[in-house]
């Protein structure tokens, strides 16, 4: 390793110059602002103070030196609406950089921006509260700008693609759309793809321009190109929290997908502070790459995690965000997430704010000593309050996430049926290579933002063309039981937008950079899907009325049982739906999976059970005979009433 990057990562620099304080950035009020960063290898530092965004320095002071490698300066007014930079000078050269910390920036985010927060807040913001947690989590992944871009979405043309979209409540046309769609549907959580400036996109280009976001610039910053303005830059700061306070007033809380793993490019602010130490390397002295994308931040330093643990802590506070999802969680480490989970707690009420991730990495990368990668691996060290995404699940459902062709256990995969019947524990009773403390630390989905969507893979599974655009009834049928297997296993709920309308994107395997054309909601699909549309409202609701199935305790995996093989493609099991409570209307449930080509018939235990599910209707009452007919490639649930011991 290259003896000046040895210097600048080794354990000296964290005990010498660790800081805690919560004051790093700018602190503007109506009477003063006060710039604070923290470069602890910096000879000299100036501020450099502009008009605008783009202008030329207007002021150029030199900061004062402070505790533990903090620089500071301060102003006695409010210097509301300026933009900076600084000038670090190290061994006689001078660096520019924009302030990692910075919650404001001028347009594509090369200048920070000073910004008192309070007047940015949209009329009722201080008073905005998250909706009540319900019984149940049911997450919609959902990208910002597919979300109205398409114009049958009635949303108007300013608007499309934008924060404001979800700020309309209805667009008078002849079926739901956005906003109001998404309260029909019945979820409880929006999950958006991150929504922190990033690097990929111009933000003052032309709306054409389209990635998901995953290229982290300023992390406490929102992205540019979603606001109606990109050349003032508290707009998109103010209308971010619109966009926030409008699903909360609609009843739907607002996960945010998070990047602390790497950056745009490793030429970062961050980097520009102090140099080497935020990034690992490997012995060479190259940048690890276990993100694939050319760096990975160095979790498990001090300052950088008190810089995850603290930008966190930021949206949760200043922007009401209820939940974060944690892009490639196998970078960071054990320690750091539950030392998140931890300070949610603390701050919010216990569980109060979801947290999960995706517990892989792209490739392995050098961890500090002492730490362990939250990996799927290391499930049984993090808090049960951080979920996993289950490729598990995923995979056993539908089939290989990469191969196109590769069939699952709806779409005609051979001898699944012992592993379909564990991951309805959430893999709690075996048959993974990782043991979770309890399905409350289980992600359950059958597609997300990444590869194909349900529809596609279906379609590529089942028939082998590219004909994605047809109505298809068999790969409804299979699309139907995929659904209903995930929303009948024990863990959290999961499901990218527009799965429940056929979502396709025409066979494109990694849309992150597709236009948008190909990215975007087809709003009329609802009304083409509309079978399809009802059946997932319904399995929402049903969801909703069975506490067995919410319970995400350590124990909940013993309330099934009775799991049987009935021949291939057949399975079924029982689950003790009795609550001390007596919440539940349905004390026993009877759940069977046919993913054969032929109905079968399923003798019904002693009782009365009413079909609560079945392949046409997700949410239904009526009566059962002793014995049931569960159709081709379909799911049927029962539910009897019995008393509670």
């Amino acid at each position: 390793m290259r003896d000046d990057i040895a210097m600048y990562t080794n354990k000296e620099l964290d005990e010498k110059y660790h800081y805690d304080g919560k004051d790093l950035g700018v602190h503007c009020t109506e009477t003063e602002t006060v710039f604070k960063v923290w470069s602890p290898l910096a000879k000299k530092l100036e501020l450099r103070l502009y008009r605008e965004g783009d202008g030329k320095v207007w002021l150029n002071k030199e900061m004062q030196p402070a505790e533990n490698g903090v620089w500071q300066l301060a102003f006695p007014e409010s210097l509301h609406g300026m933009y900076y930079d600084y000038l670090i000078w190290r061994d006689g050269e001078a660096v520019e950089t924009a302030d990692p910390y910075a919650t404001g920036c001028n347009c594509n985010g090369d200048r920070s921006m000073v910004v008192n927060l309070r007047l940015t807040d949209p009329p009722g913001f201080e008073a905005d509260v998250s909706p009540k947690r319900g019984e149940e989590q049911i997450v919609y992944e959902l990208h910002i700008k597919d979300f109205s871009y398409d114009k049958d979405s009635g949303v108007k043309e300013a608007y499309r693609g934008k924060y404001l979209a979800f700020t309309v409540p209805g667009t008078n046309g002849e079926y739901p759309t956005c906003m109001e769609y998404l309260k029909n549907l019945g979820v409880t959580h929006v999950h958006l793809l991150p929504f922190f400036d990033y690097g990929s996109v111009n933000e003052a280009g032309d709306e054409k321009q389209y990635n998901w976001g995953y290229d982290p610039v300023n992390y406490n910053v929102p992205e540019g190109s979603y606001a109606t303005d990109t050349t003032d830059g508290t707009v998109r700061i103010r209308e971010c929290k619109q966009m926030i306070q409008a699903l909360h007033e609609n009843g739907i809380r607002v996960v945010m997908d998070v990047v602390y793993n790497h950056t745009y490019r490793d030429d970062s602010w961050l980097q520009r502070m102090v140099p080497g130490y935020y990034y690992r390397y490997e012995e060479d002295g190259s940048l690890s790459n276990g993100s694939a994308c050319g760096n990975d931040i160095a979790a498990g330093r001090a300052m950088v995690d008190n810089y995850i643990v603290d930008s966190v802590m930021y949206w949760a506070k200043e922007y009401h965000v209820d939940g974060f999802r944690f892009d490639l969680m196998g970078l960071l480490t054990v320690e750091l997430m539950n030392r998140i989970r931890g300070e949610l707690d603390r701050e919010f009420g216990v569980g109060e704010k979801m947290m999960y991730g995706e517990p892989w990495s792209a490739d392995d990368s050098p961890m500090e000593d002492g730490t362990r990668a939250a990996l799927k691996k290391n499930a049984c060290y993090l808090d049960d309050g951080i979920g996993i995404f289950s490729d598990d699940t995923r995979d056993v459902i539908k089939g290989h996430v990469f191969y196109g062709e590769e069939p699952g256990f709806v779409n005609g995969g051979e001898n699944l049926e012992n592993l379909v019947l564990h991951a309805v524990t959430g893999w709690k009773d075996g048959g993974a290579e990782f043991c979770p403390k309890s399905c409350a630390q289980i992600m359950n989905y059958i597609s997300a933002h990444d590869n194909y969507t349900l529809w596609d893979k279906l379609v590529l599974s089942m028939h082998g063309d590219n004909d994605f655009s047809s109505y298809r009834e068999d790969v409804l049928a299979a699309n139907k039981l995929a659904a209903f297997i995930c929303f009948t296993s024990q863990g959290n709920l999961f499901l990218q937008a527009g799965e429940e309308f056929g979502r396709t994107k025409f066979g494109e395997g990694n849309s992150y950079c597709s236009s948008p054309e190909i990215n975007m909601l087809r709003w009329h699909q609802t009304v083409e899907f509309k079978e399809l549309v009802s059946y997932y409202q319904g399995l929402i609701r049903l969801r909703k009325k069975l506490p067995g199935l919410c319970d995400k305790s350590p124990s909940a995996v013993s309330r099934i049982h009775d799991k049987k093989i009935h021949k291939d493609g057949v399975v079924s099991f029982c689950l003790n739906n009795c609550v001390k409570e007596h919440r539940g209307q349905w004390d026993e449930l009877l759940i069977v999976y046919n993913a054969s080509s032929d109905s079968y018939m399923v003798d019904v235990p002693e009782g009365q059970w009413v079909i609560l599910s079945d392949n046409s209707e997700a949410d239904c009452e009526r009566m059962a005979e002793k014995e049931i007919q569960v159709h081709a490639s379909s799911g049927m649930l029962l539910g009897r009433k019995v008393e509670c011991v």
